[in-house]
Formats: structure tokens, C-alpha cells, sequence
């Protein structure tokens, strides 16, 4: 079993449906709440909203370094944590809904789009991890 959700469990957690028990799940359907809120505030973050945030990618960081087992020696370094990859998800599925619903000034395309490719991306980098061939950057 790989220890790590597929994009689709992860897509749902965006969109709010978390199975119970799982905490990572929980973690990204928080984040993706942070974005909806965060949609309508334009460029001024709140400090303790970005502090909530930074929060849930180290708590995603810390869980998926306690699930794997350590990359071996010739794995390449991903230049960015899961916790980060994930928080982009949450931000970009929450800029996708939006679009559809037409709450937000962006191009409907680009934003799913956007989704797409990172999600694709997601799931990559969760098989090159699981299957040791990619590492992770340290979650200090």
C-alpha cells in the first residue's frame, strides 16, 4: 500500500470531501479552505492566516517524512517539499472552483489548467518517492 493519497483523494480533499482518520487529507482540505478565504482578500495575507498556513505544509512535511522510508543514496533531490507541491494544489484547486463559479477574475481555462498540470505533477512525484527513485527536501 503506498503510503502516500492519489491526486484524486487529494482533489477531493480540496473540494472538502475528507475521509475520517486520515490526518493529510485533513491537513489539504484545510489548506484549500486558507485559499477560498484567502481569494478575496487580493495581496494583503493576514499574518496569522500565512501562520496557520505555514503550519499545515510543516505538519504535512513532518507526517510524510514519518511514512517513508528513507530515499536511497542515488534518488534526485525534488527541489520542493510535498507540504509545498500540496499547498499549490490547495490554492489552485480553490482559484479553479472560483473561476467556474465565476467569483474571481481569472481565465477559466488557464485556471484548470494550472490544476491539471500540477496535479499530474503531484501524482509523479509521489510514484518517483515511493518507488525511491526522488527524494525529498528535508521538513526541519
Amino acid at each position: 500500500m503506498d503510503p502516500l493519497p492519489a491526486k484524486r483523494l487529494v482533489l477531493a480533499a480540496c473540494r472538502g470531501d475528507v475521509p475520517e482518520g486520515d490526518p493529510l487529507l485533513r491537513w489539504v482540505g484545510e489548506l484549500a479552505g486558507i485559499h477560498q478565504r484567502l481569494l478575496g482578500c487580493g495581496e494583503f495575507v493576514p499574518v496569522e492566516v500565512e501562520r496557520l498556513r505555514a503550519g499545515l505544509v510543516r505538519d504535512i512535511d513532518l507526517w510524510v517524512a514519518r511514512q517513508l522510508p528513507p530515499a536511497p543514496g542515488g534518488a534526485r533531490l525534488h527541489t520542493e517539499t510535498l507540504g509545498m507541491v500540496i499547498d499549490r494544489l490547495a490554492r489552485f484547486s480553490a482559484s479553479a472552483h472560483a473561476a467556474l463559479a465565476g467569483t474571481v477574475d481569472l481565465e477559466l481555462w488557464d485556471a484548470w489548467e494550472r490544476l491539471a498540470e500540477l496535479a499530474v505533477g503531484y501524482e509523479d512525484l509521489t510514484d518517483e518517492v515511493s518507488s525511491g527513485r526522488r527524494r525529498l527536501p528535508c521538513a526541519q
